[in-house]
């Protein structure tokens, strides 16, 4: 009686997901099986580490603060775990998300203390971040300078010395190629159809207990 009941939990968790992502039932649950997989022995939620481990390995990222940062969205309880359905629901924006959907997600990428706006000193971390990587000039610090000088202007819309999420959000629907403008989060192009091909449908899904 027990396992027909959880049984029924799992196929409702996962009903409920593929009417709340972009992805079927099959895709769903070839997402759990892979989620199991890459779970540490006895755990049922994927610690920072492992996931990081996903962004770098399958998805080609690199920047340790913007992994964090992505963590830190797809956990969705800030349990500092991330579970099942944080996976899924996480990675249906991720992979295949709306423009608006993506809009959301990346600025919370990029508020790193949720206020809902990009002051100057944020955004110099994230761009000074991607700036020393690839150092092109003798002063990378100027780079810096220079170029959050040129994204304020561009970004900051009523001049009030902020990228609000109305900024961001009203310059990327108009440039939608700036939506990463403050550092990759998203999957390259590439990356993302090699992940998407791993869908196939399992045979049978691993029991689910929430």
């Amino acid at each position: 009686m027990a396992q027909s009941g959880s049984k029924k939990t799992q196929n409702q968790v996962l009903d409920q997901l593929a009417k709340a992502t972009h992805f079927n039932r099959n895709e769903i649950e070839a997402l759990v099986l892979m989620f199991r997989k890459t779970l540490r022995p006895k755990t049922d939620k994927l610690d920072r580490s492992k996931f990081r481990d996903v962004l770098h390995n399958t998805f080609d990222m690199t920047d340790d603060m913007l992994m964090d940062r992505v963590f830190r969205v797809f956990d969705k309880d800030n349990d500092g775990l991330i579970n099942m359905e944080e996976w899924v629901t996480g990675l249906s924006v991720f992979l295949r998300g709306t423009l608006q959907e993506r809009i959301n997600y990346c600025f919370a990428v990029y508020d790193f203390n949720g206020d809902q706006s990009l002051a100057r000193d944020e955004v110099y971390h994230l761009l000074k971040n991607s700036v020393m990587k690839n150092p092109q000039e003798e002063d990378p610090e100027e780079g810096v300078r220079d170029l959050i000088d040129l994204v304020m202007k561009k970004l900051d819309v009523n001049h009030d010395g902020f990228v609000s999420f109305d900024d961001y959000e009203a310059t990327v629907k108009m440039e939608p190629l700036l939506l990463e403008v403050f550092g990759p989060c998203l999957p390259q192009q590439e990356s993302l159809e090699t992940f998407l091909t791993t869908f196939v449908e399992p045979k049978r899904t691993p029991g689910y207990e929430g």
